[in-house]
């Protein structure tokens, strides 16, 4: 399932734009987004999801419109990073 930034985001910090090695995080005029065909929960990267974790508002949410299942996810990230070897899997 990839992950949404809630309403709450002040695009002010940037930190889960740091931290997403999928490029899936932007800034956008009123807050970050995240685009469900980049975001792999971390799956590849981390053991869970980062921008999550580096949040103080709790924005960043999964989201139900795209659930993934643990393979796919994994699979996306292959797609994203090709030759390369995930880090976690």
């Amino acid at each position: 399932m990839a992950y949404k930034i809630r309403e709450n985001c002040c695009n002010l910090c940037g930190l889960c734009d740091i931290e997403c090695l999928n490029q899936a995080i932007t800034e956008g005029k009123i807050s970050f987004m995240i685009d469900p065909d980049k975001c792999t929960e971390c799956v590849g990267n981390y053991q869970s999801p980062k921008c999550a974790e580096v949040c103080n508002l709790d924005c960043p949410v999964p989201d139900p419109d795209h659930v993934e299942s643990h393979e796919q996810l994994l699979e996306k990230w292959h797609r994203l990073n090709p030759g390369k070897i995930p880090i976690v899997t």
